[in-house]
């Protein structure tokens, strides 16, 4: 038996859409959504990344970032055998900051740096499988658009 062009377009969308329930997010929707710690959320392959950066550095000083580890679903992932850094494009200044692990789904680490808004942050993190992710941040983004507007 045939079923009609319309019932067949939506069952062929549902096992499209259908699967663990995670879905792609591009960076546009993840700065609507409010992140649990407070920072900017990244996608970096079967994770989401939250960077947490000092934003009222007006000139270089060690300060903190911090990296929160879940997956789609917000599930924690646990810190314990993953490193990484965090490479801070602020000013005119390069900073690349090592990031440790620091409790449950945190990792963290000091680094010197302005709190620019034009700041761009990549962060690399290595699992204990040896796979690396990475993911690109514009942590002050938002702020410098809203001191922007006339």
């Amino acid at each position: 038996m045939k079923l009609p062009l319309i019932p067949n377009l939506i069952l062929s969308a549902a096992l499209l859409f259908a699967g663990n329930g995670a879905f792609a997010h591009d960076d546009a929707t993840l700065d609507q959504m409010k992140a649990p710690n407070g920072g900017q959320l990244r996608m970096a392959g079967p994770y989401h990344f939250e960077l947490l950066v000092d934003k009222t550095n007006k000139e270089a000083k060690d300060s903190p970032v911090t990296v929160y580890l879940t997956d789609h679903g917000e599930k924690k992932i646990p810190a314990a055998g993953v490193s990484g850094t965090a490479t801070i494009l602020a000013g005119k200044s390069k900073v690349t900051v090592p990031l440790s692990p620091a409790g449950d789904n945190k990792l963290s680490g000091v680094g010197k740096y302005v709190s620019d808004g034009h700041m761009k942050v990549v962060v690399s993190i290595v699992f204990p499988d040896k796979k690396t992710e990475q993911a690109r941040f514009s942590p002050l983004a938002a702020e410098h658009a809203e001191e922007h507007k006339h």
